[in-house]
């Protein structure tokens, strides 16, 4: 297993594959399918990466998910398609 230490969030191989997923998906789809579990793994952990994430390219804090999303093959449209999806599924990103 891939993981990278931060704060209080690892990136494990089912979390980049998460990201992935919503990426390059549609979020009315996933939402049709998207059970408690689901929506409370992307309000607790996929929703701390993304947040993270996305104030390092906004804020410059200097979180390391750049560098670690750039590690595990997650390109930054990725990133991008990744928070609009999430933000689309009711997630706080900003």
């Amino acid at each position: 297993m891939v993981k990278y230490s931060n704060f209080m969030t690892d990136l494990s191989l089912e979390d980049i594959e998460f990201i992935k997923i919503l990426a390059n998906s549609d979020s009315t789809i996933l939402q049709a399918g998207m059970n408690e579990a689901t929506r409370y793994r992307l309000d607790f952990q996929i929703g701390v990466i993304l947040r993270q994430y996305y104030k390092e390219n906004t804020m410059n804090t200097r979180t390391g998910w750049i560098e670690r999303f750039k590690k595990v093959g997650i390109t930054e449209d990725e990133g991008k398609s990744a928070i609009a999806c999430a933000r689309r599924l009711g997630i706080d990103i900003s």
